[in-house]
C-alpha cells in the first residue's frame, strides 16, 4: 500500500511499495559535474553507476550540492547501495537510457538496468549547475503484454479505449460467451500499473479478468493515467491527487461498460485492489449508480498510518533496512501536499457506510501492507449491514495469492495465482446481489 512517490510529483513513481519498498523509501538525494563539465548527462550518469558499482561512495558523495549532502551523508549513501545488491545482486548490464529534462531545469537520466535477480530503473537527476540533483531506484514493471487468452471457450477478449482526448487510456473487456450476469471495472493500487497489475511474474489483474469471464461477469481492466500519460500528467498538473490518479478514470470505465448494449446498466460494479479497494467508495459516490461494489485489501486508516506499519514491518526482516520514522519522512516528501491533504481528509469506511448499496469486502490474513486492523475498520462502519458481505482468508497474500509463514516482498517475485477460491466467491456475491 505504500506509494513509491516521486519527487516533483512525478506520479510515474506512484507505485504500490510491494517490492523494495525499503530501498526506495530512504532514496531520494539532492546535485556536480565538477571536473566533469563536459561530461553529457548519460556519461555522467553511467559514471555514478560504475561509483556506486564499485563501491566508490566518497567519489559520489563529492559531487553532491550542498543540499544533496546534507540530505545524504556517505554513510547513507553506501546503505542505499548495500541494501540494493543485498536484495537485487550486482549490476550486471544496462539495457537502456533515456534523458528526461524537467521543467525545473533539471535533467534527469534513467537507467534501466539490469541486476543478478530483478531490474530496476536507477534515475540520476543534474541540476542546471551539473551537480547530481537525485538518485532514485525502482522496480521496472515489464511493458503490457496483449497476451491472448488462456485457452477457453468460455469468453473472448477485444481492446477498448476508457475515456476520450489526451487521457485516453487502451484496456481489454473480457467479454463471457453467452449470458453475461454483470460486468466489472478493475481498479489499480497506487503506482503507475499497467491493466494486468503485473508485479514480477505475478499479473493479478488479468487473473480475475479470466477467472471471472469464466464465471459468466464481463471484467474491464486498463492502463493506469500514471503509466499511459505520467510525464503529460506531472507537467500539467502540479497538485496532483487520487482523483487525477484514479478516480476519474475509474468512472470513465464505468460510463464505457453503460453504453455498451452487451450489459445490463444496473449490474455494473467497481472492484479495487489496494488503494483502489481504498477508493472505491468515493468511485461508488462520484457515478452514484454502481449495483455495488467490491473491496480487495482496501485500507481503512490514513495512509501514513498503513505506511509507518509497512516500514515498521520490513525494518523488522530485513537486516540494515532504513530506520520507519526516516523513511515515512522521505516518502512524504517525495508526493504534493495536494496528494496527501486530500487522502487524509478521505475516510473510505465512513463513506462506505453512507453509501445504499451491496459491499463485499475481502482481505488476506498473511498481508503486511493493508491487515486485519484495516479490515477491522471497514467491520467497524458497515456492521448490520445485510447488504454487506465481510470475509478473510488466512492463507493469502496482499495479492490474494496462496502462501505459507511470514510474507516477504520476495514473496512477489514467486509466481503465482488469485487463489480459485477468491474468484467463486466474488462471482457467487455477484449472483446474490
Amino acid at each position: 500500500m505504500i506509494g513509491r512517490l516521486g519527487a516533483h510529483m512525478n506520479p510515474r513513481r506512484l507505485t504500490c511499495g510491494l517490492v523494495f519498498v525499503a530501498i526506495v523509501a530512504i532514496v531520494a538525494i539532492a546535485t556536480s559535474y565538477l571536473g566533469y563539465a563536459q561530461e553529457s548527462p548519460v556519461a555522467h550518469a553511467t559514471r555514478v553507476l560504475d561509483l556506486l558499482e564499485a563501491d566508490k561512495f566518497e567519489e559520489v558523495a563529492a559531487e553532491f550540492s550542498a543540499k544533496m549532502a546534507a540530505a545524504m551523508p556517505v554513510s547513507r549513501l553506501r546503505d542505499m547501495w548495500t541494501m540494493v545488491s543485498r536484495q537485487a545482486g550486482a549490476r550486471t548490464s544496462i539495457i537502456r537510457q533515456r534523458v528526461v529534462t524537467q521543467a525545473t531545469g533539471n535533467v534527469t537520466v534513467v537507467n534501466v538496468c539490469q541486476f543478478e535477480k530483478t531490474a530496476l530503473a536507477v534515475m540520476v537527476s543534474f541540476d542546471p549547475e551539473n551537480k547530481i540533483a537525485g538518485i532514485n531506484i525502482t522496480p521496472v514493471t515489464p511493458p503490457a503484454e496483449p497476451s491472448a487468452p488462456r485457452a477457453s471457450t468460455r469468453f473472448t477478449e477485444e481492446s477498448v479505449t476508457v475515456g476520450t482526448g489526451e487521457w485516453a487510456l487502451p484496456g481489454t473487456l473480457s467479454m463471457p460467451v453467452g449470458r453475461v450476469a454483470a460486468a466489472i471495472v478493475l481498479v489499480h493500487g497506487s503506482g503507475p500499473n499497467d491493466r494486468d497489475e503485473t508485479l514480477g511474474p505475478n499479473k493479478p489483474f488479468r487473473d480475475l479478468a479470466w477467472g471471472l469471464a469464466e464465471r459468466r461477469i464481463a471484467v474491464l481492466r486498463y492502463e493506469k493515467r500514471t503509466r499511459q500519460h505520467g510525464a503529460k500528467l506531472a507537467a500539467a498538473n502540479r497538485n496532483f491527487t487520487v482523483r487525477e490518479e484514479t478516480t476519474e478514470d475509474a468512472v470513465l470505465a464505468v460510463k464505457l461498460l453503460r453504453s455498451r448494449k452487451e450489459f445490463d446498466p444496473k449490474r455494473i460494479f467497481v472492484l479495487g485492489h489496494s488503494l483502489g479497494g481504498t477508493l472505491a467508495p468515493r468511485i461508488a459516490v462520484e457515478d452514484g449508480a454502481l449495483a455495488g461494489i467490491i473491496v480487495l485489501a482496501g485500507a481503512t486508516r490514513p495512509l501514513q498510518a498503513v505506511a509507518r506499519e509497512q516500514l515498521v514491518y520490513l525494518s523488522s526482516i530485513t537486516p540494515g533496512a532504513p530506520n520507519p520514522e526516516e523513511g515515512l519522512q522521505a516518502l512524504l516528501k517525495r508526493a504534493p501536499d495536494s496528494y496527501w491533504k486530500d487522502l487524509d481528509a478521505y475516510q473510505p469506511a465512513r463513506v462506505a457506510a453512507t453509501l445504499p448499496i451491496p459491499m463485499l469486502i475481502l482481505q488476506g490474513e498473511r498481508d503486511y501492507q493493508v491487515t486485519q486492523a484495516d479490515l477491522e475498520g471497514w467491520r467497524s462502519a458497515l456492521r448490520g449491514r445485510s447488504d454487506v458481505t465481510i470475509k478473510s482468508y488466512p492463507t493469502l497474500n496482499h495479492l490474494f495469492m496462496m502462501g505459507e509463514g511470514k510474507a516477504t516482498p520476495a514473496e512477489y517475485q514467486r509466481p503465482g495465482k488469485v487463489a480459485e477460491f477468491v474468484l467463486d466467491d466474488i462471482a457467487d456475491w455477484i449472483g446474490k446481489s
